[in-house]
């Protein structure tokens, strides 16, 4: 530490005393000092190796974890080279503090107007102003971020951070008050009323119903419910025998008869969106839409619906519980449950394997990770047309099994997405599922896989193309020469880096993965998957509909 005290020290302390403890970045200049003062502190930095890939892990990290996270930028082209990472949090609502540099000097080459950038991707801004108010302005940051679930772009201009701080408090500060819960029985007692009529009911949980889930199934048991969520929250009902998954474009035949069957539909903590609902395409006609979320501008904000509960998703689920005196058979009848038992995965839908000719399908090669993985794992998927295989194909065993960073729809986001989800669960099996486009678009992070030792297991599926593209526009006729690509070798580029490797061409050739989880895991796995290409994803085709 400088001999005397400045202010970028006594911000990167202060991160650290509002309970922040891991910061991810790329260090320049602007950002070393507070950097540095928040490792001195005791926080946990992880370099990464361009910004998009820190905002990306420190998001990941935030929503894995469930604590607040710091991503640490050089002013100007720092933050700028994090704006889409920090575009995806923002919009995921992710409790994320954005610790950049900023000058204010407009003659300076970095000069960029900062707190325009932050509003313009649905970030907060703050600015420290001077040494008397720093420590008071990072706390403002760090608690608007954990209690509001926001981005908060806390801009540390270079002529304040090197001020002398000497006499600024450097105390405990005072603990960020729990959020509230609603207590009010009127909407919990529409929402009892409207489950009493309801004879096929079905939750739809979504990321704020995360930490719901025995309320839920306590008020889905009592209302005879089938449960599905958005895909950011799968996982969230595994185990339980009426789990329809993923309602949206990722579900199941089954989970989509079923759900567009029901003549009661609640949205828990979820958006019901054009993605969970196809388009609407899952709502009867006849249904009422009931949403709950802790914000009031939430509700309605996607679809029109018949009632809106605004409070707690777990205090409203228990206080409607508490409403219902008799248990029903509702939706679960046993026909419905003998369906679920026997249709409820992807993998139980027969299809006819379009492999070969040194191809694999991708959901054979899914079929056949998902019974070689263990079951602890954490699965991270990048943007394309190949995301719904891996994220419907690769279960994962509970809520937090599942790193899902698509509000934004940014390809390249889940090599990174998958390295904060694991240092976030060091217990469980890191999954990056990546497309070729993706994997080449992040491909910088591989070094901070190998140099931070994790034993992750990385899946390109390449079909040598941007897929979407090639099968959204080729049916028309139009020329695909700019979306197409010669095949890559992704085993090669892996084994670069410090990777184990395996090309997999079918079936077969996954023995190489058996090998890599039956031996000592000392290096992180790279599986080249060279996937078919003739046909789009059920999942795109059904989004192409939709337009």
């Amino acid at each position: 530490m400088s001999p005397t005290r400045t202010v970028a020290e006594a911000v990167g302390e202060a991160l650290v005393r509002c309970g922040i403890d891991t910061v991810f970045g790329v260090v320049g200049s602007g950002n070393f000092v507070a950097t540095n003062a928040m490792v001195a502190a005791g926080a946990r930095y992880v370099a990464a190796r361009h910004e998009g890939g820190a905002a990306t892990m420190a998001d990941a990290f935030a929503r894995t974890s469930g604590r607040p996270a710091v991503v640490s930028l050089h002013q100007g082209c720092g933050l700028t080279n994090a704006l889409t990472g920090i575009t995806e949090a923002a919009k995921s609502r992710t409790p994320l503090v954005v610790l950049t540099a900023e000058t204010t000097n407009r003659r300076s080459n970095f000069h960029v107007d900062q707190p325009a950038l932050a509003e313009a991707v649905g970030a907060l801004s703050v600015r420290v102003t001077s040494a008397a108010t720093a420590e008071r302005y990072t706390a403002v940051a760090v608690d608007t971020a954990r209690e509001q679930r926001r981005v908060v772009v806390l801009n540390l201009p270079l002529d304040v951070q090197s001020q002398p701080a000497e006499g600024l408090p450097a105390e405990p500060l005072p603990p960020v008050p729990e959020p509230g819960t609603v207590e009010a029985e009127e909407p919990a007692g529409e929402l009892a009323e409207a489950l009493r009529r309801a004879r096929r009911p079905v939750f739809v949980a979504g990321r704020g119903a995360r930490a719901a889930r025995a309320e839920l199934e306590q008020l889905a048991d009592r209302c005879g419910a089938l449960l599905a969520t958005s895909a950011v929250a799968k996982g969230l009902f595994r185990g339980s025998p009426c789990d329809l998954d993923v309602s949206g474009g990722f579900a199941t035949p089954l989970a989509a008869e079923l759900i567009s069957g029901a003549d009661l539909i609640v949205g828990w903590g979820c958006q019901l969106n054009m993605w969970t609902m196809r388009h609407g395409r899952l709502i009867a006609a006849d249904a009422v839409v009931v949403q709950v979320d802790d914000e009031a501008d939430a509700i309605g904000a996607q679809r029109e619906v018949s009632l809106g509960v605004v409070g707690d998703v777990r205090a409203v689920a228990a206080a409607a519980t508490g409403l219902l005196d008799d248990t029903v058979e509702g939706y679960r009848t046993a026909e419905v449950r003998d369906a679920i038992a026997a249709r409820g995965r992807w993998r139980d839908e027969p299809y006819d394997d379009a492999g070969g000719a040194g191809l694999i399908d991708p959901r054979t090669l899914g079929i056949g990770l998902d019974d070689l993985l263990p079951a602890e794992r954490i699965v991270a998927v990048d943007s394309g047309n190949f995301m719904g295989y891996p994220s419907m194909y690769l279960d994962v065993p509970d809520e937090h099994g599942f790193c899902f960073t698509q509000a934004f729809q940014s390809v390249g986001l889940g090599l990174a997405t998958a390295i904060g989800a694991a240092l976030a669960r060091p217990d469980r099996l890191p999954v990056a599922a990546l497309g070729d486009g993706g994997a080449l678009m992040g491909a910088a992070e591989l070094e901070t896989v190998v140099r931070l030792g994790l034993p992750m297991v990385v899946v390109v599926h390449d079909d040598a193309a941007y897929g979407a593209e090639v099968h959204h526009f080729g049916p028309d006729g139009h020329a695909l020469d700019t979306v197409r690509f010669p095949e890559t070798d992704f085993a090669a580029i892996g084994r670069g880096y410090g990777f184990e490797a395996v090309t997999v061409r079918g079936p077969a050739d996954l023995a190489g993965v058996g090998a890599w989880l039956a031996g000592p895991r000392t290096a992180p796995l790279l599986v080249d998957a060279k996937v078919t290409r003739g046909e789009p994803s059920w999942w795109l085709e059904e989004a192409f509909r939709g337009h």
